[in-house]
C-alpha cells in the first residue's frame, strides 16, 4: 500500500510541477511580450533585453501562483481509476435517497463537476498540512538558525516544496476523510 501512495504521488507531483512550469512560463511569455508590444516594439539591445528578462521574472513568479491553483484543481482528476502496485483511487457517486440501501456507484468517466466537493476537502487538507509545516519549519529555524525574519528564508518555491510534501500526505488522507474516495484492488 506504501508504493501505492508513493507512486501516485510521485506521478502526480512530475505532472504538478511540469504543467505548472508550462503554464507559468507560457503566461510570463504573454505578459512580457503584451508589454513589449505596448511599449512599441523597440529594438532588442542590451538595456531591452534585461528589462524584458526582469519583466519575465517578474510575471514567473505571480503566474506560478496562479497557474498551481488551476493545476492543481485539473491535477486531481487523473489520479483517480489508474492502478497502480495493485490498487487504484475510485471516485464514488452519491447514495441515492430514494433506495433503502445506501450503494455508492464507481464513477468511471470522472468529470469536473463531480471532483468539487472531492477537491475541496483535499485542497484543506494541502492548505492544513502545509501550515503545519511552516510551523514546524519556523519552530526549526528560531531553534537551529540564526535567522531572525521568516521573510529570509521562506519563498515561493520553499512553499511549492510544502505543497509536494503535503500532496503526498494528503493522499493518505483523502481516503480517510473523505467518503466519495475509496482504495480498490484492482
Amino acid at each position: 500500500m506504501s508504493r501505492f501512495y508513493f507512486f501516485i504521488w510521485l506521478q502526480w507531483a512530475v505532472k504538478l510541477t511540469f504543467y505548472t512550469f508550462v503554464l507559468a512560463f507560457f503566461m510570463a511569455i504573454v505578459i512580457t511580450l503584451g508589454i513589449y508590444i505596448n511599449q512599441g516594439l523597440k529594438p532588442l539591445d542590451s538595456e531591452i533585453s534585461t528589462a524584458l528578462l526582469a519583466i519575465f521574472k517578474f510575471w514567473f513568479v505571480l503566474s506560478w501562483s496562479f497557474a498551481l491553483l488551476i493545476i492543481l484543481f485539473r491535477s486531481l482528476k487523473y489520479i483517480f481509476n489508474k492502478c497502480i502496485g495493485s490498487y487504484k483511487f475510485n471516485l464514488l457517486t452519491c447514495p441515492k435517497e430514494d433506495k433503502k440501501e445506501q450503494t455508492r456507484e464507481i464513477i468511471v468517466n470522472i468529470g469536473y463537476g463531480d471532483l468539487l466537493k472531492v477537491w475541496r476537502k483535499w485542497f484543506m487538507l494541502i492548505i492544513w498540512i502545509v501550515a503545519a509545516q511552516m510551523i514546524l519549519a519556523l519552530v526549526i529555524m528560531k531553534l537551529f538558525s540564526s535567522y531572525e525574519n521568516i521573510f529570509d528564508w521562506f519563498n515561493i518555491y520553499l512553499l511549492y516544496i510544502f505543497i509536494l510534501i503535503a500532496g503526498y500526505f494528503s493522499f493518505i488522507a483523502l481516503n480517510i476523510k473523505c467518503k466519495k474516495v475509496r482504495i480498490t484492488k484492482c
